[in-house]
């Protein structure tokens, strides 16, 4: 009973992974792809986009994690020069600027901001209609979900300050977040770990903890849960490659409906072959709404700031992520209230919709953590009963 299986390979099945191992546990890694990274892969190939838009946030308590072990790698910074192509659509027109309300919303500290009132009400109340308006719609960035001003106030603030520090928080991993992934696999194989690639987990082992780090929808299937539910984002993906031409937006923030476009290349120009660049963009559309809603918002942003793009465009490919862009927090919840990580019996769950605080992928990491914790002391309760 001193084994603990993780089912899942993504970055929170690895960082449960590696954290077990590293307190002495066996531990095995089931995978049901045949390869590792989850929503942490890397496209293979000239062009390297990752799943969606991917940035590590430096104050993040996973960045301090990887570093100390060598798994952080190279990260790259927005270069000074383009961060002044920073482009907001307003009113239909791009501008250099955003509205000075959003500056002043995204000011305020996440801990002044209510849990059980929604975020429009909120911020329009304090900044006023226009600036709760805008200050949601940047917001998404953080969010993947096409209405963030419905959501908790406390909730939507904290992701807002965090997207708008300045210098800003986000680092692009060199060469996509595999590189990292690629890193942590091996670090985990060092460990002793068992690793299993195409090996899909259909019934529980009985050996010891599992910690089970998949989507909500598989794990609810996995463990007869139906009570495994928490909402999440839609969003349309677009990612592009364009041939190269000086004087390219770098990032649009799209603030009559929510939506981002980024140009990845600038912080880091080896996802592209030379002469190319890649965008990757993100654009949410609501419950009962297409990919094609998204993708068309896109394509009038790209007719904005990149007006020859059809011509110049070399790749191109696009997806709907729906329940794989986090949990999002309506007013009156917060993460206490997601799926809890201990499911009893010795059944632990992780990932980034789960009763973990954090941003983004912090909240994967944060709940791999704690379960990797809490499966070491029910492994060490059973040493104990054994010695006994």
């Amino acid at each position: 009973m001193d084994h603990i299986t993780v089912v899942g390979g993504g970055f929170a099945g690895l960082t449960a992974a590696i954290s077990a191992a590293e307190s002495g546990a066996r531990v095995t890694v089931f995978e049901a792809h045949h390869t590792f990274g989850g929503r942490a892969r890397t496209s293979e190939g000239p062009y390297r986009a990752n799943e969606g838009p991917h940035v590590f946030y430096h104050r993040g308590p996973h960045w301090a994690w990887l570093r100390q072990r060598d798994l952080l790698g190279p990260m790259a910074r927005v270069p000074a020069l383009e961060g002044a192509r920073l482009r907001f659509r307003r009113d239909g027109a791009l501008r250099k600027a955003p509205p000075f309300g959003l500056l002043k919303a995204s000011r305020m500290r996440a801990e002044r901001a209510p849990v059980d009132v929604d975020f429009h009400t909120w911020a329009t109340e304090r900044h006023g209609h226009d600036a709760a308006v805008a200050a949601a719609r940047y917001s998404a960035v953080a969010l993947f979900h096409h209405d963030p001003g419905s959501l908790s106030a406390a909730f939507v603030q904290e992701r807002l300050r965090r997207a708008a520090t300045i210098p800003p928080e986000a680092h692009v991993a060199v060469g996509g977040w595999s590189q990292v992934i690629d890193r942590m696999l091996g670090r985990a194989w060092n460990l002793g770990v068992r690793i299993e690639t195409v090996a899909r987990v259909d019934t529980l082992p009985e050996d010891g903890p599992v910690i089970v780090a998949t989507s909500l929808d598989s794990a609810r299937q996995l463990l007869g849960d139906d009570s495994l539910r928490w909402e999440s984002g839609r969003t349309a993906l677009l990612d592009l490659a364009l041939t190269t031409r000086k004087g390219d937006p770098f990032v649009i923030c799209d603030l009559d409906a929510p939506g981002w476009l980024e140009r990845f290349t600038a912080a880091d120009p080896s996802l592209a072959p030379a002469g190319e660049q890649l965008l990757q963009g993100q654009f949410p559309v609501g419950p009962d709404e297409s990919s094609a809603v998204g993708i068309a918002r896109a394509e009038g942003l790209l007719d904005l700031g990149f007006p020859d793009w059809r011509e110049r465009a070399v790749w191109r490919r696009q997806s709907l992520a729906a329940g794989r862009t986090g949990a999002v927090d309506r007013p009156g919840t917060t993460w206490r209230d997601r799926p809890r990580i201990d499911r009893g019996d010795g059944v632990f769950l992780v990932g980034d919709q789960v009763a973990a605080p954090g941003v983004l992928s912090e909240v994967s990491f944060n709940s791999a953590i704690g379960a990797a914790s809490l499966a070491m002391r029910r492994v060490a309760s059973v040493r104990l009963r054994r010695s006994a």
